[in-house]
């Protein structure tokens, strides 16, 4: 059986695109619903870094902006060591929808990860999407 590298989830929000990136895109919308605290260079090559809850930090690097439909980032995986260049491959694509927003979130790049790793970090991942994107439609009001 072939290891899954891709975890793609997608929810409907009640808010216009332009909302949506700005919870995607700025340290304050981030921060209001996917960690703690977050930083942001919004340009791609920009460094951007997010603390969770318990203070785990994760480095970040933008990869893709293109206002208000796509965004995209890498992101070093906490369990790797610090100068290890394997990354997972994070992008946002917002539809307008009626006067809300379809958001689809796609995260791959699990294949390269060590074997003994690999399962629990794509399930830990596959899971988190499902809460983190709970707590997006929260904080934009409902979904």
């Amino acid at each position: 059986m072939v290891f899954p590298d891709r975890i793609e989830r997608t929810v409907t929000l009640g808010r216009p695109p332009l909302q949506v990136w700005q919870a995607l895109t700025t340290a304050e919308g981030l921060s209001a619903w996917f960690g703690e605290q977050a930083t942001i260079d919004l340009r791609p090559g920009g460094a951007a870094t997010m603390t969770f809850a318990g203070g785990m930090t994760v480095d970040m690097r933008v990869e893709r902006v293109e206002e208000p439909s796509v965004f995209a980032y890498t992101w070093r995986l906490p369990d790797l060591p610090d100068d290890d260049p394997r990354r997972t491959y994070v992008e946002f694509t917002l539809e307008p929808e009626g006067d809300g927003t379809v958001l689809r979130v796609v995260e791959t790049g699990f294949a390269q990860l060590p074997v003994e790793s690999r399962r629990q970090t794509y399930d830990s991942h596959a899971q988190g999407w499902v809460r983190e994107l709970g707590e997006l439609a929260e904080h934009l009001g409902g979904g």
